[in-house]
């Protein structure tokens, strides 16, 4: 019986050898070497704003005499209107910012062979126009007299 209590007793002083010997397991986390996750945040790319569509003047001041406009892609067309009749004023380019910018202004060039024989269109090379809370205006000036036309979109 001796050789069974000396396994045993070996066994046992070899565990308890390893088990003392052996570094104990790190188990608090340190903040500085745990890794960090990064998380980028992705900015979506603002719309740019949709002039498309239908506009008329808000601030002519007579219900059946008023200027509109039209833009398609990258052109705008504005008009005289009165109960009889409609008269182009202006047909130009349109340039919108990409960026998505709420206001802002272009320089239309004017497209003369929509303009040149029309009594009642402007003669200008380049008319300004400004978009700005959901407006888009410009200067107009006929028979001496200067005003801003508002329009808002239909």
């Amino acid at each position: 019986m001796k050789t069974p209590l000396r396994l045993a007793t070996a066994v046992a002083a070899v565990f308890f050898l390893t088990s003392c010997s052996a570094p104990a397991a790190d188990t608090t986390t340190d903040a500085t070497s745990a890794p960090t996750e990064q998380v980028e945040e992705v900015e979506e790319a603002p719309e740019p704003v949709d002039l498309a569509g239908e506009w008329k003047q808000t601030n002519s001041g007579a219900e059946d005499s008023f200027q509109s406009a039209t833009i398609a892609g990258q052109t705008i067309e504005v008009f005289w209107n009165s109960p009889d009749q409609q008269a182009i004023y202006w047909a130009g380019t349109v340039e919108v910012p990409t960026d998505g910018s709420t206001s802002f202004t272009w320089d239309s060039v004017n497209d003369k062979t929509k303009t040149d024989n029309a009594l009642m269109a402007s003669s200008d090379d380049t008319k300004t126009f400004t978009y700005s809370d959901g407006e888009l205006s410009y200067e107009l000036t006929a028979l001496g007299t200067t005003m801003t036309v508002r329009l808002a979109k239909q």
